[in-house]
């Protein structure tokens, strides 16, 4: 392997880093705060920090990414402190860990393995996957979608388990078939809205929406970016009708705010075009 030694600098910094977190969490002169910690009271914030870092990424500001990273990386150190005291792990071997995971699922950069292209380095990594966890405790398709569904935001979650349950042969023989089940998903909702209790609407309304995602990977589209998207033009319309009230909306009827809206919608459509 190639000597590619990280720079002092690095090594200094994140040993600082470590150093700052070892200190909040003392219990001599720690902060209050961070030693009532626990990993799961920090899960909303691993949470709300990757998030963050996404939303730094889609802007393109480098100084907001460095600095969510930064918030992030907290994040990992902070709950590999708390482990450490317990005996649990340290941040050793987090860092391990995943550098020993990318040696074995990069054999065509580590080993003698030759590759013909991107496509070919993704289908190496999916198997040698599969291959350590055919040796955990929980082989089978079934864990692996189970670890979507408790790991993964819901509507990520959503187009993992329907893509590799696709994968393993549970699949429409063609596209009309999922407009099929969404017909009949959206009448079992609709049904369930008027006769049924509010347990029974969940769950149809899971029903569709998990339909719906199905449909999204039929079509090769992305249902978190097409979300994402709606969420922001949603925000942008919003605000130029507010920009147009001089009184609270709740005092316009809903076929003027409804004016507002399509103006809105049209202004900013031709200011993209």
């Amino acid at each position: 392997m190639a000597n590619l030694s990280p720079q002092p600098e690095i090594l200094s910094a994140l040993q600082r880093l470590i150093e700052v977190v070892a200190q909040l969490r003392s219990p001599d002169h720690g902060c209050p705060w961070d030693l009532q910690q626990t990993p799961e009271t920090l899960i909303p914030y691993v949470l709300e920090e990757a998030y963050e870092v996404v939303d730094a990424i889609r802007q393109g500001d480098q100084a907001a990414i460095a600095d969510e990273l930064g918030d992030l990386l907290l994040q990992v150190v902070l709950q590999s402190q708390i482990a450490s005291e317990t005996h649990h792990f340290d941040l050793a071997t987090v860092a391990n860990g995943i550098s020993e995971k990318l040696i074995r699922r990069h054999p065509h950069v580590f080993a003698e393995v030759q590759v013909r292209d991107a496509a070919e380095v993704r289908q190496n990594w999916e198997r040698i996957k599969a291959e350590e966890q055919a040796k955990s405790d929980t082989p089978g398709l079934t864990a692996k979608l189970d670890r979507y569904a408790r790991s993964l935001p819901p509507l990520t979650a959503a187009m993992k388990i329907s893509c590799k349950a696709a994968e393993a042969g549970f699949e429409w023989d063609n596209v009309e078939g999922v407009w099929d089940k969404f017909r009949e998903e959206l009448t079992e909702f609709t049904q369930a809205i008027a006769h049924e209790s509010k347990i029974q609407q969940q769950a149809e309304l899971g029903d569709l929406l998990f339909t719906v995602i199905n449909l999204a990977r039929w079509y090769d589209l992305d249902p978190d970016e097409a979300l994402q998207g709606t969420n922001l033009r949603f925000i942008q319309r919003f605000a130029q009708v507010e920009s147009v009230c001089d009184r609270p909306l709740s005092d316009y009827t809903t076929e003027e705010l409804e004016a507002f809206w399509q103006k809105a919608k049209a202004s900013l459509e031709n200011s993209n075009s």
